[in-house]
């Protein structure tokens, strides 16, 4: 059984000095996969550029101090792929595609569409690439395993103001039905396909107004296996009471094996 986490940490120098080195050495992940890292990896102490025990592998945007993904792993992959080999969102620093034995492991971090709904044209087309890749890995047999910071809401049960949101992006309808299209495209929201009732699960809450105290959130990150997978899903979680971001982590427990 191998224990698979996601988290976006918003910084992760921000992060590792609100805990997040002993909260990697207590909860010692198989494998995380953290998004807006917003750091080069040699700006990093080495305790953070390569804990003990963990190969590291990163994506690093262009733009100083913006976006970027890291993906700590106790087994060194076969294989790691940095972007989607599209410049357009690769000099973004937006994915990590490592690929073991018997599954092919993503960490991704979608475009935010922007207060000013400017970026959801640039969100969508990084999704429509993002879902071709996965489906040509699925074609070459592997199953595929992807966490992250989608930056979208599913349904309605996904955030706690649905109807105030509608026209924000992270719940429009053009975002929602892309989610719609990645299950339809055969991709098991593992969250969800043992809690499809949970309300209040939430995985991200505004910096202001009380909103985590209050549970005001959205649920933004996600654990999809593709359905090859899905009898593997051994259990999934959301980790509220993590600090440390403005998002907490999720989790995966898998049933590895060929």
């Amino acid at each position: 059984m191998a224990t698979f986490y996601s988290w976006n940490v918003n910084g992760l120098r921000a992060a590792a000095k609100k805990g997040f080195l002993d909260w990697l050495h207590q909860t010692q992940p198989d494998i995380l996969g953290l998004q807006e890292t917003r750091v080069h990896p040699d700006e990093l102490p080495v305790s953070l550029r390569q804990p003990e025990g963990y190969h590291t592998y990163w994506a690093i945007s262009e733009r100083k101090g913006y976006s970027g993904v890291a993906l700590y792993s106790r087994e060194r992959p076969l294989l790691v792929e940095t972007g989607l080999g599209i410049p357009e969102f690769d000099r973004e620093g937006r994915t990590v595609i490592a690929h073991y034995p018997d599954f092919v492991f993503i960490t991704a971090y979608f475009p935010n569409g922007g207060r000013d709904l400017l970026r959801v044209p640039f969100k969508m087309a990084y999704g429509d690439a993002f879902l071709a890749k996965c489906q040509q890995l699925r074609a070459e047999g592997k199953v595929v395993i992807f966490c992250g910071d989608v930056n979208t809401s599913h349904k309605p049960i996904d955030l706690a103001r649905p109807r105030e949101n509608r026209n924000h992006t992270g719940f429009l309808p053009e975002e929602c039905a892309w989610m719609d299209a990645l299950v339809e495209a055969g991709y098991v929201d593992s969250f969800r396909t043992l809690y499809p009732e949970q309300t209040g699960a939430y995985t991200w809450w505004a910096q202001y107004g009380g909103a985590r105290q209050r549970n005001t959130g959205w649920r933004l990150d996600y654990f999809f296996v593709a359905e090859e997978g899905r009898g593997r899903i051994a259990a999934a979680a959301i980790h509220p009471y993590v600090l440390g971001s403005d998002h907490c982590p999720v989790s995966l427990t898998y049933q590895r094996g060929l």
